[in-house]
């Protein structure tokens, strides 16, 4: 079951020039999902996880499962206005633009252990955001880890000095 099956490529989203990675086929498929778990967690053996971070949206699903799994508390990084406490944010730039992230100022303790989660690593300048954050707070990234990696856009340039694993590469 080659989990690139599940992944459904869709043209000029969410705008023209992009050709946007799906994941939707492998969420609605339970082997497919479970298969790819296995794989995230499987990257993990014999690292000490505190804390999984998802990044808002689509790194929710599997940044929830993983922290699940490894039975470890889980934090959302979300884009502006949509965390209810006292925050801090990192501005970057997308392949189409510029975002910016958040993060509750006490969701990372000093020295907490942090995994990463994110769906696709394309140009690396999300992934470089919330590293910065995690920095601020004080944590220690253990490892930087994604659904798909889109190689060709130099992404783990950006953060390099980190552990980066995906389970999927393009």
């Amino acid at each position: 079951m080659p989990l690139k099956n599940y992944i459904r490529d869709i043209q000029g989203f969410p705008k023209e020039g992009i050709l946007f990675k799906d994941i939707t086929p492998l969420l609605i498929n339970p082997e497919a999902r479970n298969k790819c778990l296995k794989i995230l967690v499987s990257a993990l053996k014999d690292k000490k996880i505190d804390k999984v971070i998802g990044v808002e949206s689509r790194g929710f699903f599997f940044g929830m499962l993983i922290a699940q799994e490894l039975n470890v508390g889980f934090i959302p990084v979300r884009k502006p206005n949509k965390l209810p406490y006292e925050t801090i944010s990192a501005t970057y730039d997308l392949e189409y633009g510029t975002d910016t992230l958040g993060i509750h100022v006490d969701a990372i303790q000093k020295g907490d252990r942090i995994l990463i989660h994110d769906d696709v690593l394309a140009t690396g300048g999300t992934a470089k955001a919330v590293c910065e954050l995690v920095e601020r707070l004080g944590g220690e990234i253990v490892q930087c880890n994604f659904l798909m990696e889109l190689a060709f856009l130099n992404g783990r340039a950006k953060i390099k000095g980190n552990d980066i694993f995906a389970v999927i590469t393009y």
